[in-house]
């Protein structure tokens, strides 16, 4: 079964347009479990203009599903981790300025170093997925690394997805076998919605886990935060 974790940083967006706690972070990640959620996402960033590294310190105190940190392996965020100990880090190239993620990371190029942050993190007791494109050479190298999976960044298949959805999975379906052969699990995000969704996951059946936020929290503005969670649970039945 592919899991669902929901990502809350929009909820802190949400919350920190007032400067107030209204939504309640944790009550929220408390409610999405409550819902049906099998995990929670977090993405804190050096400005903390969403998730803030408090609100993750509180979280950990109350999360019961698979926690999972994902962000930028600087001295804070590794810092966080060795407090924390989450289940999962997903370790993504994101410099401080980007919206949002826009890419996976070079495995080669960055080999040594995720090398290094893969067995510091193994440590601590924390499973390890690096944010990855779709593209063939990245995947010896990012298993050389030693991180148990990978995620990957399907945020072209859900751009192109309308157009042509055989032409748009097929990159990604090749290297999810070729992820498979190497003995790295495998985990999907960015982008990923209620159109899109049931149809990776027909093509990829062994996906473990999709990390789903923006386009979730927008549909639980029409759906209800439950009826929406319910929904994204199905499609990945399907």
């Amino acid at each position: 079964m592919t899991q669902l974790s929901v990502n809350i940083n929009k909820i802190a967006t949400l919350r920190n347009a007032r400067g107030a706690d209204n939504p309640n972070v944790v009550k929220v990640a408390l409610d999405c479990e409550r819902f049906g959620a099998q995990g929670i996402t977090v993405h804190p960033r050096p400005d903390e203009r969403h998730i803030r590294y408090q609100d993750v310190l509180d979280l950990a105190k109350v999360v019961t599903t698979e926690f999972n940190i994902e962000g930028y392996p600087n001295q804070r965020f590794m810092q966080l981790i060795r407090e924390v100990k989450p289940a999962q880090a997903t370790l993504v190239p994101d410099p401080p300025d980007v919206i949002t993620s826009n890419t996976g990371w070079d495995t080669i190029t960055n080999h040594s170093m995720l090398r290094e942050i893969v067995a510091e993190l193994h440590e601590i007791g924390t499973r390890v997925s690096i944010f990855i494109n779709p593209e063939a050479k990245y995947f010896e190298p990012a298993k050389l690394t030693g991180t148990d999976r990978v995620e990957l960044y399907t945020e072209p298949y859900a751009a192109h997805y309308h157009q042509d959805r055989e032409k748009a999975v097929k990159a990604y379906v090749e290297v999810a076998h070729i992820a498979r052969e190497l003995g790295l699990g495998l985990n999907a995000g960015h982008d990923l919605d209620l159109h899109n969704l049931a149809y990776l996951k027909q093509q990829i059946p062994f996906l473990k886990e999709v990390s789903i936020g923006h386009a979730l929290i927008c549909d639980a503005l029409y759906y209800g935060l439950e009826n929406t969670i319910q929904m994204y649970r199905r499609q990945l039945e399907i």
